[in-house]
Formats: C-alpha cells, sequence, structure tokens
C-alpha cells in the first residue's frame, strides 16, 4: 500500500516581475498567439489585478483583470498546459469574482475566441451569457482574423 503524496498548498499570489518569464513560458505554451512581455508589463504599470495560482512553485495559472464602472472585464485566463481539465479554471473564475464584488463590481465582462469550445464550455458552466459579438477580433493563422464572443455574467 502506498502512502498518498503530500499535498500541496495552493494559493494566489499576485505577479511580479520576478515570476515573468515562468507567466510567459506558460503563455506561449498555450496559445498559439500569445501576450507578450510588453502586454503583461503595460497590465501591471495600470495597475490590472493579475493573479497566479500557485501549487507549491509551480504556476498553474493565472487570470488578468481590469476594473471598470460597475464592472470588471477579464483580459486573460489561463490554465497551464499541463493542469488544464483539472478545475482549476473554475477555482480562478470564482477567485475573480469575490475580488470583482469585493471592489463593488456588479458584473464580469470577457471575450473568447468563437472556436474556442471548452472556454465557452467553462464559462457558461460558470454562469456567464453570451450577449454580442465582435467579429475579426483576435488574430489567427495565416494573418486572418477571428470572431470573439462578449459574455457578461451578474455578480
Amino acid at each position: 500500500m502506498s502512502a498518498e503524496p503530500a499535498a500541496l498548498e495552493v494559493r494566489f499570489e499576485a505577479l511580479t516581475p520576478q515570476r515573468l518569464d515562468v507567466v510567459l513560458a506558460t503563455e506561449q505554451q498555450a496559445y498559439a498567439h500569445p501576450w507578450s512581455r510588453s502586454h503583461f508589463l503595460d497590465c501591471l504599470r495600470s495597475g490590472y489585478q493579475i493573479q497566479l495560482l500557485l501549487a507549491g512553485e509551480t504556476l498553474l495559472g493565472y487570470f488578468v483583470a481590469m476594473l471598470g464602472v460597475d464592472e470588471a472585464h477579464l483580459l486573460n485566463i489561463t490554465v497551464a498546459p499541463q493542469h488544464q481539465r483539472q478545475g482549476w479554471a473554475h477555482v480562478m473564475l470564482d477567485a475573480l469574482a469575490i475580488w470583482a464584488k469585493g471592489q463593488g463590481a456588479q458584473w464580469l465582462w470577457l471575450e473568447v475566441r468563437v472556436g474556442n469550445l471548452r472556454a465557452l464550455q467553462v464559462y457558461e458552466a460558470q454562469g456567464f451569457r453570451r450577449v454580442g459579438e465582435r467579429k475579426n477580433y483576435y488574430p489567427a493563422v495565416d494573418g486572418q482574423r477571428e470572431g470573439a464572443v462578449v459574455m457578461s455574467r451578474p455578480l
């Protein structure tokens, strides 16, 4: 009989410049069109909410959100490819909702690629509803563009 491995503490931590390289590596593994270093640095300088989800020192995922008037806008949420399909996106979306509500937001907003069916299912399971579409919103292969579904959720 083997003993179960010791559980690692899972926690949220704000992004710091010292952790940016591991975030960028994860971003590049997860997406065909990843955010650049300057995207993340601009978000840090702007004071956006950038939270890392860590298990020990292992990056499970992260999200980037900004506040607006009575709302928060999810700009990026990423689960490290090796940790996908384990429920971490739901954990991060719950944390986002708690943070946004604590900031006085009444709504969460996001855009997601039309073709990202897995993410659409996750968002709908979290109470987001489709409210519109943005044509040619995201870069795609061979210089093409892909539309985005606009979704919102009341808090």
